[in-house]
């Protein structure tokens, strides 16, 4: 599979990783036998990079991914985050940047995820309270005893991203990026890009919309998050399905599905990226690798940029509460 480096970290992945969060119950009813065999497909794929977090399932996603990398340790670039706090219940608890905390939360998922070290550590959401040189004092205290390799930012701003680099170098910042969600591209990317930093795209696929195979909330499992998602709201789903008109026509043009489209053009932006599409399903992880052959002619990537110029998408990335220490 073709290779990409993040940043000037030297960690050299596969173009393709894998997001694990739809693994615990996000987006409907999970399966832990199923999940667990995705990612051994995924792995026996030549996938490598595989992104979970504390917060996913409120830790059941890293216990899941460390059963699944059971014994497959050394084929993996095993990728977790802290700071996005959950109650017992699930309930979101906002961010948590204090350090004491950094070292209690990687301790926790070290077990849950039956390694000794995480290759790539992330700060999920900033903590407006507490100063981003002291979280990133600690993760450096953290990669300093070897429980980390290294470190990332997950949505942050600009100035945050240079101070937080400042005090320990970042490999990677993880942020939604994809065809309906361009916001890095003014500010945030060419930062990354001057400080040696690459870019982890989740949602590469606008949590399912890019794939052309959601009409109508109707199409989305009954309670499941995307139904708080603005973006998901029947008058802007309503607003959002004009544009699936160009992706669909040129998959038919290049002989491939709408999400390969997605992806393929994504991965024209730049050898710093690395999309992580999330999946439950053995076949789309075959889809997604198979994106990787789509070729995208300069005729084409003109269609998709005239159809999806940034800011086009209807509604808010997330639900209003959850924006509060976006990009901070």
């Amino acid at each position: 599979m073709l290779q990409h480096t993040l940043g000037n970290s030297g960690l050299v992945v596969p173009a393709i990783g894998f997001g694990c969060a739809s693994l615990s119950s996000a987006y409907g009813p999970s399966d832990d036998k199923k999940s667990i065999n995705t990612l051994h497909h995924a792995i026996d794929a030549g996938v490598r990079l595989f992104d979970t977090s504390d917060a996913y399932g409120n830790g059941h996603n890293e216990t899941i991914v460390g059963q699944a990398i059971k014994g497959r340790r050394d084929k993996v670039v095993l990728c977790s985050k802290f700071g996005n706090k959950r109650g017992p219940n699930g309930e979101r608890l906002g961010a948590d940047g204090r350090p004491e905390q950094v070292i209690e939360s990687c301790e926790a998922s070290l077990v849950r995820l039956g390694v000794e070290t995480i290759d790539l550590y992330y700060q999920h959401r900033v903590d407006r309270k507490v100063p981003i040189e002291e979280t990133f004092g600690a993760v450096s205290q953290l990669i300093e005893q070897g429980k980390v390799r290294f470190a990332g930012i997950c949505e942050a701003g600009a100035n945050t991203i240079r101070r937080a680099h400042a005090t320990q170098p970042l490999s990677a910042l993880e942020s939604e990026y994809s065809l309906w969600s361009r916001h890095l591209e003014a500010l945030i990317l060419p930062t990354c890009r001057e400080l040696g930093i690459g870019v982890v795209a989740y949602s590469p696929l606008g949590r399912g919309f890019l794939t052309a195979t959601i009409r109508s909330p109707k199409d989305l499992h009954p309670g499941e998050r995307r139904h708080d998602h603005p973006r998901f709201f029947p008058e802007n789903i309503a607003r959002n399905i004009f544009l699936l008109d160009v992706i669909e026509l040129v998959a038919s043009e290049v002989n491939a599905t709408p999400a390969q489209v997605a992806l393929a053009w994504l991965l024209t932006r730049g050898d710093d990226i690395l999309p992580i599409p999330a999946t439950r399903w053995t076949s789309h992880v075959d889809e997604n690798i198979a994106a990787l052959k789509v070729r995208l002619e300069p005729g084409h990537l003109d269609q998709l940029e005239q159809a999806f110029p940034p800011g086009v998408t209807a509604g808010a990335r997330y639900p209003e509460k959850q924006m509060g220490n976006m990009g901070l």
